[in-house]
């Protein structure tokens, strides 16, 4: 029961912070729309930023996945690697990830580096670039600081795409740079 209430309540919010955004979703409509009361929200939320911080995180769960997914197509780890940094970043154009994960989540819940999802994502990357490093095919760096690095560059290049007045043309711009930049970090072919 109680999952179910707080799949309820954060399918109601998603649906409310896409098309209203989080400063104008009202919890007393949103709750109603799903039958709860404002009750419910605050027992398993605590409150509306809560509520937000749930959201956020199925929603990055979905990004990593569907990063994941285009990794995988790859040919080799490098390949995925880039996969994945391309794709988080191409997520940019979607208007729910855009309005909530990237401009309503760090307005509201504070630095996108800090979330645990984003945690998550980091791990992987040094995962990623560990066997790369193992391959030889990372010239010597230290391995958390070149994921963090790459990391917050998609992030950013997402946050960059995300309030752009010319997404695609940012997103062009932004992949060519990202790419560019992972790769200083390869050995280069003798």
């Amino acid at each position: 029961m109680m999952e179910e209430t707080r799949a309820k309540l954060i399918g109601a919010a998603r649906k409310a912070f896409a098309e209203t955004g989080y400063a104008a979703a009202s919890m007393d409509d949103l709750t109603a729309a799903v039958g709860l009361t404002r009750g419910a929200l605050y027992h398993n939320f605590g409150d509306k930023r809560g509520l937000l911080a749930a959201v956020v995180n199925q929603i990055d769960a979905e990004m990593a996945a569907r990063a994941h997914a285009m990794a995988g197509e790859a040919a080799d780890t490098w390949g995925a690697l880039l996969a994945e940094g391309v794709a988080y970043i191409g997520m940019a154009l979607d208007p729910e990830v855009q309005r909530i994960v990237l401009r309503d989540g760090p307005a509201v819940l504070g630095d996108p580096s800090q979330w645990p999802s984003q945690n998550a994502c980091l791990q992987t990357t040094i995962e990623a670039l560990s066997a790369l490093v193992e391959e030889g095919v990372l010239k010597p760096v230290d391995v958390e600081a070149a994921a963090r690095l790459l990391n917050g560059a998609a992030l950013n290049a997402a946050l960059w795409v995300a309030a752009s007045e010319e997404p695609q043309v940012v997103l062009d711009k932004a992949v060519a740079a990202f790419r560019a930049l992972a790769e200083g970090l390869r050995h280069t072919a003798s």
